[in-house]
Formats: structure tokens, C-alpha cells, sequence
């Protein structure tokens, strides 16, 4: 019996968010992730990302959650601070949370006791918000006069719409178990306990039928389930994916009954959540119907809705996946969020399947989608992760919803969970950095020592050191990219990809190999010391997307081994990238600068400069040297023109404006943010008034105001004609088209209304054009009246 018992305990303390051998579990995913915490990092791309998130990210979340009222919100709900003021969102509580997560991870690989002791500060605070039947959700309990429109009048009321009871719960129990699995302590995992206990008694057949408005809870039961071994919390788990739909709303996914969903729709979040979810219900119950709907769902996704940087979610309207090949590059959301769920769910789907397809999209994501989510100092953030920029795109140091943030300080630290996986006698090798780690396999424990300089380079040499000689075998993942496979399916092709053979070889010796699932299979009697060389071919090649996504059109992307790469303006003639057009057959080099944004390749390429002419259709071309470096490092030196998808033909190149009246003008306006003014005058000519490809100027969210843009000219103008471009992003959007609008010109220190000869037009989709009788002047103003529920905003003005 002690010998029993002293086994259970070392197991609880080996656990890890996704280990899945506990308590006698009887279904679960084939293939097992090997912990993070048996995966110690050390190469020079990924361990110093890891530590700057540790040493500067984490602590400055835990300091912005504390500076904008995240932890007065638990203060207030637990009667240890006056007054019911809270923070802006009800999802707030959710910040903490994630920071806590994060710290976990952090202390597990490295020990940090002032940390750890702030975290008990932290549950001990939480502990005390928390209602005595276990309800914890901190803008209820503090019972404010003014309660958040979100909430509802009691509990649950408005949770499948707004209300984010239930995904407060979900962080809380991902956070318990990585706390409780850190550190042994089980005060935040009671904490979580008795608020799950509470969903079991609430929620169910015959109890409350909702469902969650925002996924996660179902993972983090799943987890409660792994670390208690209390069915109840796994079965509850289901029921909140099988109640969903079939009369709600796609924005979150319940429109349809889970099982019948087979595209990708809604909140790209919410919708990465949920698959993740399901793949978990899938796994643990053996529930089919689940693997078939997100096998369709994954194969819609990476056919016709994923970016070439991994990320998903197109539109800001619902922060959600578009129509099938909808993949706008200046507006794409691609939220960070959602890319850090695309990896957990592409994971997911890995060890169910064990097929490398899916560490190819976890890949991409992560090295591009992901990671260009923080800042390379990791106190600069993005929410959403456009392919393109015109000065628009900066990084913030904190966000109002700041979920993104949260999210990113708890993901880093859980990388090398990722790195390698098990079944049996089978050892997966997923991703190639600089580590070692220590397997036990059903044959005999095995250290592995990976050494490389990817992503830059393509030499991985793995030492593998059985505990004993022993037969079991390797898979060792062969990147798609580096097997003529640009992505799976066919969104995305190799514009002219040469069959470059990967080399394997075992004690200096080359190897055959066959390959199953895109993994290398090597089974041999392995003895300590043996020494596995992978050798990809690490060379630059140009990406081109379907002929039907049509913003990629006659344009190609740079990529080179996993990382996809951008141009951006401070590295490029002029500080313009919009304008660069390269050829086909251009010929790159690449090359590794130490010295810049800490570290990164470089891409050179010949490339051609455009720009428009006076009174003539042709553009001015001139030949120039280009210059790429990886999309994830690109506005660490501030707002900067940048483009991911590079046009290779006249018809996709954005050339510089020609010097006309508009363009040499100075720019103003009724408004705060400069950076939207050069949208007016860049000569683009939208493809309708919702056109979302290149800047635009709004005043959104004001609406029923007077508003003005104004031109002071370089000189004095003789004018007579003015063009103006509406933006309306009517139905869903804030803008629609003005209610009326007027020109006035500059005379001395008046503005004085123009003589018009042809009446004010005021249309979509079309430039409206008003001729008037010529005015000597050094500048132009136009006023709008916004109309009385939305906002206004403009393309293109134009003057002649």
C-alpha cells in the first residue's frame, strides 16, 4: 500500500497540463505529449524568447493587471476594497488568470521564489472574491449600483450571450492546474474545485441547458478531469459542446449542433477553442461523430481560410473567418489569440492522428502568427496581425481587452511541451530547437539532445542516449516545406520549388528512410551515444496562393524553412515597400545579421521601384535593391509602410502617388490618430466603398457630428473640381456614407462655401464628383455631416 501510494504521488507531481497516464483512465489521445517540463530549451532563437517573456512579459502583465483594475476587481468583490468601480470588460478577471498560468509555467522552468510568492498573494486575493456555493465572477459579486450591461440581472441569465461566466471558469481551471502542477499547492485548485462542483450542480439534463457564448471551459474541465479524476467535470465538459446549437448564432458557433459543423464560421477564437475542446471530448470519451466534424472543419480551414503566416480569422467584423478564399492581407484580423489557438488545436489534432500535416500548420503559425504578436523588447503588443501596413499598424503597450497580451505571457513558457511526443515505443520528433529532454518509452528511458541554428539553418543533429541498448523507433518529422509542400492542401504552392533530397544519417552514416505520415521512421537497436544528422534543404523560395483568393493575385511571399518573411520600410528605399514590385525568376540571397532586431535572416532580392505619372497611364520604373527580414520581427522600430504578399506584375503593384495637388498637400482633420491623413491621398482607387485593402480615413466611433478634412497646398492652387471615395462598411460595420457634405475654400482668414455647377452627390461604391467655379487658393476644406447612428469615412479625395 505505501509502495502504491508513494507511486500515485510521483505521479501527480509529473503531471503536466497534457499528460494523460493518471488515475486509470481508460480513452485518451493515442499519442502523449512529452512534458514541457522534461524539454529543457538552450539554442539562440527560442531560449532567449523564453526568457525576455519571463523576465520582462510576465511581470509586466501582473503590473498592467494591477495598474487597469484587474486585481481591485477581485479587492472589491471580496469586501477588502470600497466602492463597486471595475475594470471594462466582465472577461477582465480572465487577465489575472492567464498571468498566473504564465508565472506557473515560467517557475516551472526556473524557480522563482519572490514570484511564487506574489502568486499566493494573488489566490489568496482571489479566494476571498469567491462566493461561498463557489460562484466566482467578480463584476456579480461586487454588487455594483450600476451593474455591467453584460451581466444580466442574475446569475447565468445572459452567459450564451455575453456574460463570459463560463469562460471566466475555463482560465480559472487552467490556471489551477498549471499552479497546482508547479508548485504542489492546492489553493487555487480548491478554489477552481468548488467553482466546478457549482457548474455540476447547475448546469445539465433537467438543470440550466445553456451553453458557453465564449469556448473554453470545455478544456479547462478536461484538465480538472486529468489532475481529479472526477467524471462529472468531463461529462459536464460534453454536455456544454452537445447542448450548442442548433438555433443560435454562427458568431459563436451555434448554429448547428457541434457534430454537424463541418466549415469554419464565427469568432475565430471562440471557434479555435472549440475545436480544441472537442478534440479533448474526442479523446477522452471516444466520441466519433466529433472526429468527423473537426477533421472537415480543420480541412476548410487549411484549404480555404488559413494565412500564409498561420494566422486565422479574416475579418474584424466579428473578429471572424471570412468566406472561403476571403484573405485580405491590409485588413486581416488574424488575432493573436486565435493563432495561439490554432496551435493548440492543431496539436490536438496531431495526437490524434499523428500526422505531421498538422505540426506543419502548428509551425507556421507559430513562428509567424504567433510570434509577431509580441514585441521583441515583450512590452509592446498586436491584437490583430495584418499582412500589410501603410503606417496604420503600431504596437500597443497595453489594449483595453487585453486577452492577447494575457495569453501570449502564458504560452511561451509551454513551447517545449510541444517539441516532442510518445506512444509506446514510438518517439516523435515534432519541432527542431536547441534542448534536451529526457522520454521514458516503454523500452527504456531515453535522453535526446537536439543541436541546431534553425529556424536559420537546416542542420539538426539529435543525440539519442537510451538508458539501455534497446529496440524502438524514431519518427522524425520531415517539414512539408521542405518536401515540395508549401502548406497542406492546395491554398498555397511553391512558385517553382526544386526537388532538393533531405538528407538523414545515423553515426555519420547515410541512411534510407521511409516515411509514413511525413515522418521519417527509423527503427533500429539504439545504443547510447548513437547520433542522429537531419540536413533540410534550407533555401529561399517564393510562396503563391489559389487563384482564388483574390487579394494574392500576381504577388508571391518569401519564405524561407518555416518562417515567412516581409518587407518593411526601414530597410527599403524611401522607407516604401507598397510601391516594390520583384520578378518571378529574381534571384535571392540570404544571409544571417547579428546586429539587427536581435538577431535574424535576411533576405536580398532585385527588385523594382514604381511609381505613378502625370497625365499618363504608364508607371516610372526603376530598378532597386530589396531587402526582407522575417514577418514576426517587423514594427519594432515603430509605424512603417510593410507587405508580406509581394506583386511580381504591374497589375498587383501599388505605386507611389504621383505628384499631384492632393498628394503634395498637407493633410488635417477633426481628428486625434495622424497616421489614418496620407489614406486619402494615395491615389488608390478602391475596388468598392467597403474595400478594406488599403488605408482608409474614419471617424468612427463618433456619429450625428460635424466633421472636416482639409488640403493646405504647397502654393497658392487654382481649383475647380473635387472627387471624394466614401467608405461605407455597411451592413455590419460603423461607417455609412454622409449625410450631406460641403467644399469651402481659404480666402485670407475665411473660409468661404464654393460656387458649385454641378450638385453634391453622395453614392457608394463610387468616386462623387462636384464641379465649381474656379477658386484662386492655398486651401480646400470639406465638411461632413455624419449621419445620425454612424460614423463617416473616406478613400480617396482628389482635387483638380
Amino acid at each position: 500500500m505505501k509502495n502504491k501510494r508513494k507511486t500515485l504521488l510521483i505521479c501527480c507531481t509529473l503531471l503536466t497540463s497534457l499528460t494523460f497516464n493518471v488515475w486509470g483512465q481508460q480513452k485518451d489521445y493515442p499519442i502523449q505529449p512529452v512534458a514541457f517540463t522534461k524539454v529543457h530549451v538552450h539554442d539562440n532563437f527560442w531560449q532567449p524568447k523564453m526568457e525576455v517573456n519571463a523576465n520582462v512579459t510576465i511581470p509586466y502583465v501582473i503590473a498592467q493587471c494591477k495598474a487597469n483594475g484587474r486585481m481591485d476587481n477581485f479587492l472589491r468583490a471580496g469586501k477588502k476594497l470600497s466602492g463597486d468601480k471595475m475594470s471594462e470588460f466582465p472577461f477582465d478577471d480572465t487577465d489575472v488568470y492567464k498571468a498566473i498560468e504564465g508565472a506557473s509555467y515560467a517557475i516551472q522552468n526556473k524557480k522563482n521564489p519572490k514570484l511564487e510568492t506574489y502568486i499566493d498573494t494573488l489566490v489568496t486575493i482571489i479566494g476571498a472574491a469567491q462566493e461561498p456555493d463557489g460562484y466566482l465572477f467578480t463584476f456579480r459579486t461586487v454588487n455594483a449600483k450600476k451593474p455591467h450591461e453584460w451581466i444580466g440581472a442574475k446569475r447565468w441569465e445572459k452567459e450564451e450571450i455575453l456574460s463570459h461566466e463560463l469562460y471566466n471558469a475555463g482560465h480559472l481551471y487552467e490556471a489551477a492546474v498549471a499552479h497546482y502542477q508547479a508548485t504542489g499547492k492546492k489553493s487555487l485548485l480548491n478554489i477552481a474545485i468548488k467553482n466546478a462542483d457549482l457548474l455540476v450542480k447547475t448546469f445539465g439534463p433537467g438543470k440550466i441547458e445553456a451553453y458557453p457564448g465564449h469556448q473554453i471551459v470545455e478544456i479547462g474541465l478536461s484538465k480538472m478531469y486529468r489532475v481529479t479524476a472526477n467524471k462529472k467535470y468531463l461529462d459536464l465538459a460534453k454536455f456544454f459542446l452537445d447542448v450548442r446549437g442548433p438555433k443560435g448564432d454562427p458568431y459563436n458557433q451555434a448554429h448547428k449542433h457541434v457534430v454537424d459543423q463541418h466549415e469554419a464560421v464565427g469568432h475565430a477564437v471562440r471557434a479555435a477553442y472549440m475545436y480544441t475542446g472537442m478534440a479533448d471530448i474526442a479523446a477522452l470519451t471516444g466520441d466519433t461523430k466529433y472526429l468527423s466534424a473537426i477533421d472537415d472543419i480543420w480541412g476548410d480551414v487549411v484549404n480555404k481560410k488559413l494565412y500564409i503566416t498561420g494566422g486565422i480569422g479574416a475579418t474584424g467584423a466579428g473578429e471572424a473567418f471570412g468566406e472561403a478564399y476571403q484573405l485580405p492581407n491590409m485588413s486581416a484580423y488574424a488575432e493573436t489569440c486565435a493563432a495561439i489557438g490554432n496551435v493548440y488545436w492543431n496539436e490536438r489534432m496531431f495526437l490524434l492522428h499523428g500526422d505531421a500535416k498538422y505540426v506543419d500548420v502548428l509551425e507556421r503559425t507559430l513562428y509567424n502568427g504567433l510570434l509577431s504578436g509580441v514585441s521583441l523588447s515583450g512590452d509592446r503588443f498586436f491584437y490583430p496581425n495584418p499582412l500589410a501596413s501603410m503606417f496604420q499598424h503600431q504596437r500597443s503597450a497595453w489594449i483595453s481587452c487585453a486577452c492577447c497580451i494575457s495569453n501570449l505571457a502564458r504560452f511561451l513558457p509551454s513551447l517545449p511541451g510541444y517539441v516532442y511526443a510518445q506512444n509506446k515505443n514510438n518517439l516523435y520528433i515534432n519541432l527542431f530547437m536547441g534542448n534536451t529532454s529526457k522520454i521514458v518509452l516503454d523500452a527504456t528511458p531515453v535522453e535526446i539532445t537536439q543541436t541546431t541554428e534553425y529556424p536559420w539553418k537546416g542542420e539538426v543533429n539529435i543525440r539519442v542516449n537510451p538508458e539501455k541498448t534497446a529496440d524502438f523507433t524514431v519518427r522524425l518529422r520531415i517539414p512539408g516545406w521542405a518536401n515540395e509542400e508549401a502548406s497542406p492542401g492546395d491554398l498555397y504552392a511553391f512558385l517553382d520549388k526544386k526537388s532538393t533530397p533531405i538528407s538523414i544519417s545515423i553515426n555519420g552514416k547515410s541512411t534510407s528512410f521511409a516515411t509514413e505520415k511525413g515522418y521519417a521512421v527509423l527503427t533500429r537497436k539504439w545504443e547510447k551515444g548513437d547520433q542522429i544528422s537531419l540536413i533540410l534543404p534550407m533555401e529561399t523560395d517564393k510562396v503563391i496562393a489559389n487563384s482564388k483568393v483574390k487579394d494574392d493575385a500576381s504577388r508571391f511571399v518569401l519564405e524561407r524553412g518555416p518562417v515567412v518573411y516581409c518587407l518593411e520600410g526601414p530597410d527599403n528605399k524611401d522607407s516604401l515597400v507598397q510601391n516594390i514590385m520583384i520578378d518571378k525568376n529574381a534571384i535571392a540571397t540570404a544571409h544571417y545579421d547579428e546586429k539587427l532586431l536581435n538577431g535574424v535572416g535576411v533576405i536580398n532580392i532585385t527588385g523594382q521601384s514604381t511609381k505613378r505619372q502625370l497625365n499618363s497611364d504608364s508607371l516610372l520604373v526603376v530598378e532597386q535593391n530589396v531587402k526582407a527580414i522575417p514577418y514576426y520581427a517587423w514594427a519594432n522600430r515603430g509605424p512603417s509602410e510593410m507587405t508580406v504578399w509581394i506583386p511580381y506584375e504591374q497589375s498587383a503593384a501599388r505605386p507611389k502617388p504621383a505628384p499631384t495637388i492632393a498628394s503634395t498637400s498637407k493633410v488635417s482633420a477633426s481628428l486625434k490618430n495622424k497616421r489614418m491623413f496620407s489614406a486619402i491621398k494615395d491615389q488608390y482607387e478602391p475596388a468598392d466603398s467597403k474595400d478594406t485593402n488599403f488605408p482608409y480615413l474614419h471617424w468612427w466611433p463618433a456619429k450625428n457630428t460635424n466633421e472636416f478634412i482639409q488640403y493646405d497646398f504647397a502654393a497658392e492652387q487654382r481649383v475647380s473640381e473635387s472627387k471624394v471615395y466614401w467608405y461605407d462598411d455597411s451592413p455590419w460595420g460603423g461607417c455609412r456614407i454622409p449625410v450631406a457634405y460641403k467644399l469651402l475654400y481659404k480666402k485670407g482668414e475665411q473660409w468661404i462655401p464654393v460656387e458649385t455647377i454641378t450638385p453634391y452627390e453622395i453614392s457608394k461604391d463610387k468616386f462623387n464628383t462636384v464641379k465649381f467655379k474656379p477658386v484662386n487658393t492655398t486651401a480646400i476644406r470639406m465638411e461632413i455631416q455624419l449621419p445620425a447612428e454612424h460614423a463617416t469615412g473616406v478613400h480617396e479625395w482628389a482635387v483638380k
